[in-house]
């Protein structure tokens, strides 16, 4: 009797199923795979998306935002007040990315690595961001800084400017634009700073001071012919015409050629020129806009900048991004790294005795990330650890806010059952039946060794050949790409929670799980800012 109950409860579970695949197949037609007329190829039509039911728009961001202060002010009390705020933004760095550069960092100082603690994973309130955007689920750098840095949500490509902007449509921009934390502090007398192993027209930085419908614009010659015959403003152009308070007092990373003309060679590159086609030199009109103001591109110009009777320093150490801290030494011209550039930043940014603001992003960490490259990653990862660390030696955190945080995350993953202490970027060796590490690596099911670190999708798969017998060797190697699962030139971001870390004054506010753009509503509240609106 017991085996009929169950025989039959089996047989009833297999039509239910039955039942339910007919229809799904009658109510979700468009989830069929149709085949396309030329060719083997199968396009899928796939079913509409889940609609968004809750009525977004700058309004609901900023009252969503403000709600949250307001409740988390009931369990934290009040928010001391900060003269300075210091955000770092590691690009990409998702919770994996944190976890593996705590053990790389350990296991660099010869131990087993997981007892390691990274400088911003001692910092006393923690929280998850969630960061998607208003039209994609796994968001971009561009709509992620632009929640950080405004307290709204907008579509992802787009830099500080709300959801009724079309992406690429220069037309749509005006009126739309949302006032930064960068451009509140410049208009309250504050000191304002932008610091990036990127571009500093790249999304992350960019953000900050610009206002376009799409972050690719980043010099004139980016610009689509009728957005350049109107004369719509490229990222670089609107970081150099600034105008909000004084302008920014130190701008530093790279990107030199989307600030020099298209006829000027690169001072670094004999083969390389500028990019810009309006026949302006940027770097020549910060020097010009403000007296005691420098232009640096080189590690030694930076080295004898005197902060004390420096006003204004913009530098741009590369005509694109600036090496990993890896590949840093082996620069023609030299560069700083992002641990001189933060401290270089906040030694000019604090002889403002009303207070500043600073933004620190390790872009290094994403770059190396679409790559398939954990090592570099990793290592960006410890640097911005570096900075921070530096960063924390320079203020007081009794009128100083200090925020660490990812805009969002990336497909690195990290399994397998590893030994402890086991090499984080090796091959998977696993413990005995008494619990002792053996001495071989562990095999998958075709007799060949794994990582402990892998990509769910990228350029690290062997396209349709078997994996190869892997060695410690060469998966510790800095130039090995880690393995991945689905074949994409590019891995792509991750779109789980990022963690915001958080210390100093106005710290207490960081806690539970945000909604990314209430960063802003953090640090406004700290810098006890009234008002979202910023005037020109």
């Amino acid at each position: 009797m017991k085996y009929k109950i169950s025989f039959s409860r089996n047989i009833f579970s297999a039509y239910t199923i039955i039942a339910l695949v007919l229809t799904l197949a009658i109510l979700l037609p468009t989830a069929r795979t149709q085949e396309v007329t030329s060719g083997k190829t199968k396009a899928i039509a796939m079913p509409s998306p889940f609609p968004v039911k809750r009525q977004e728009n700058r309004e609901f961001w900023y009252r969503d935002g403000e709600a949250f202060i307001s409740r988390s002010k009931q369990f934290a009390g009040k928010a001391t007040r900060a003269k300075n705020v210091i955000l770092f933004v590691g690009d990409g760095m998702g919770i994996a990315t944190i976890t593996a550069s705590r053990i790389l960092e350990g296991q660099m100082r010869g131990a087993s690595g997981e007892e390691n603690r990274l400088s911003f994973e001692e910092f006393p309130s923690v929280a998850l961001s969630k960061t998607y955007s208003v039209n994609q689920q796994v968001t971009d750098s561009a709509a992620a800084m632009t929640a950080i840095i405004t307290g709204v949500k907008t579509d992802s490509g787009t830099l500080s400017v709300d959801q009724n902007v079309i992406r690429g449509d220069y037309k749509t921009v005006k009126g739309n634009e949302l006032p930064t934390i960068l451009e509140i502090a410049e208009q309250r007398g504050l000191s304002t700073g932008v610091v990036t192993n990127s571009t500093l027209t790249d999304a992350t930085p960019g953000a900050c001071y610009a206002h376009v419908a799409e972050r690719g614009w980043e010099s004139d010659a980016d610009l689509p012919p009728d957005a350049r015959s109107a004369g719509s403003s490229d990222i670089a152009r609107q970081l150099i015409e600034f105008p909000y308070g004084d302008g920014l007092e130190v701008a530093l990373g790279g990107g030199r050629a989307k600030f020099t003309p298209n006829t000027t060679t690169d001072p670094e590159y004999a083969d390389k020129k500028g990019e810009r086609l309006d026949g302006r030199d940027l770097t020549a009109e910060w020097t010009r806009k403000n007296q005691n103001s420098e232009y640096v591109w080189n590690k030694r110009q930076f080295d004898a900048v005197n902060p004390k009777k420096t006003n204004r320093l913009l530098g741009l150490f590369d005509v694109a991004s600036l090496r990993y801290e890896h590949d840093r030494a082996k620069d023609v011209g030299g560069e700083p790294s992002l641990t001189e550039m933060t401290t270089k930043a906040i030694d000019i940014l604090s002889n403002n005795k009303k207070g500043y603001f600073l933004m620190v992003e390790g872009e290094g960490i994403d770059t190396a990330h679409h790559e398939g490259n954990a090592y570099r990653a990793l290592t960006e990862t410890i640097e911005l650890s570096n900075a921070v660390r530096a960063a924390l030696a320079k203020v007081d955190l009794k009128d100083t806010l200090i925020i660490v945080t990812a805009d969002h995350s990336h497909t690195l993953s990290i399994s397998g059952s590893p030994t402890r202490g086991n090499n984080i970027l090796g091959l998977v060796r696993p413990n005995d039946e008494q619990g002792n590490p053996k001495t071989q690596p562990v095999l998958d099911t075709n007799g060949l060794p794994y990582t402990t670190l892998n990509y769910a999708n990228g350029s690290g798969v062997r396209n349709g050949q078997s994996r190869p017998a892997l060695t410690n060797d060469e998966t510790t190697a800095p130039d090995y790409k880690q393995e991945a699962v689905v074949p994409l030139k590019f891995e792509t971001h991750g779109g789980e929670d990022t963690v915001i870390f958080a210390t100093g004054a106005g710290a207490n506010l960081v806690r539970g799980v945000m909604e990314e753009n209430w960063i802003f509503q953090v640090m406004k509240e700290s810098f006890a800012f009234r008002g979202n609106k910023s005037r020109k």
